[in-house]
């Protein structure tokens, strides 16, 4: 196996365009796992923990750009103001020592379908962007899952970083797992306010074979609270609303059977989620009034 470590973002694209199988390599906490467990066996590692790039964040034209390199626990330090549901999700991740290496980018280019990150870049609208020596490239997040632990980059593509708007209203994050801490999720989902544009972002995880939208469960509950008043008056959330929103969330899914739980299981918790996080994001929106 060839070890490729480049020392500039030019370098990392012009091996990978040299090296189309290679697998890049930053945290590890993926990768490593499959390597070890020799469940695969790449021609060549790009190490990108050289290419500074990768692990900036800034401000720019209204939007957080996120390195594809900044780390789970830097999200939760440096961003949970801007970005509170990915905040939220950062600490789900499996132990300190694995949110001090694993990176949002890793998140995303392993493609799992119970990745942490991916209910909360869902709702919050995230672009990734990715780029080659032929060019740049942003899509949507729900554009970037195509399958099964596949995303929608090209054999010479690296993902660069993520976009994404910083809050103007309360978010949430709720994850199902076999134990609090260290698991892998068996459901997840995030849900996300977002009171200037009047809409309701959602993302479900681990219920289908990629992370994926419930959309028509958004636009649901958004016409509901317009056509009720309730984004100007703040009012108190109907139960019927929340209880519906949370039936379309579930019709949404697509979940299996596996070794962590039933289909049947993480349909209901998944409605579960749903509802709990429309009323604990609403609480918090009648809150800020």
């Amino acid at each position: 196996m060839d070890f490729l470590r480049p020392d500039s973002w030019a370098d990392a694209l012009a091996a990978k365009a040299e090296h189309p199988d290679a697998v890049p390599i930053a945290g590890g906490t993926d990768v490593m796992v499959e390597l070890n467990f020799d469940r695969r066996r790449p021609a060549a590692l790009l190490d990108l923990t050289r290419v500074d790039d990768l692990s900036q964040w800034y401000q720019q034209d209204g939007l957080v750009r996120l390195g594809a390199g900044v780390t789970f626990a830097r999200l939760i330090s440096e961003l949970g103001d801007q970005l509170p549901g990915l905040a939220m999700a950062s600490r789900t991740v499996g132990s300190p020592q694995i949110r001090n290496r694993g990176t949002v980018g890793g998140n995303l280019g392993t493609a799992s379908p119970a990745g942490d990150a991916h209910p909360a870049l869902l709702a919050a609208g995230a672009e990734v962007e990715v780029e080659s020596v032929r060019g740049s490239r942003r899509m949507p997040v729900s554009d970037f899952y195509v399958g099964v632990k596949r995303n929608a980059l090209e054999p010479d593509e690296l993902i660069r970083a993520v976009w994404i708007a910083p809050a103007t209203g309360p978010q949430q994050y709720s994850k199902i797992g076999t134990r609090n801490a260290m698991v892998i999720a068996v459901c997840a989902f995030g849900l996300a306010l977002h009171p200037s544009r009047k809409t309701v972002g959602t993302g479900i995880g681990s219920a289908a074979p990629t992370p994926r939208v419930a959309a028509q469960a958004g636009t649901f509950a958004a016409n509901a609270l317009e056509e009720a008043g309730l984004w100007e008056s703040r009012g108190e959330l109907p139960p019927s609303l929340a209880q519906e929103f949370a039936e379309q969330v579930q019709a949404a899914a697509s979940p299996i059977d596996d070794i962590r739980g039933s289909a049947a299981y993480r349909l209901l918790s998944l409605s579960v989620m749903a509802r709990r996080c429309l009323v604990w994001a609403w609480t918090d929106y009648r809150k800020a009034a």
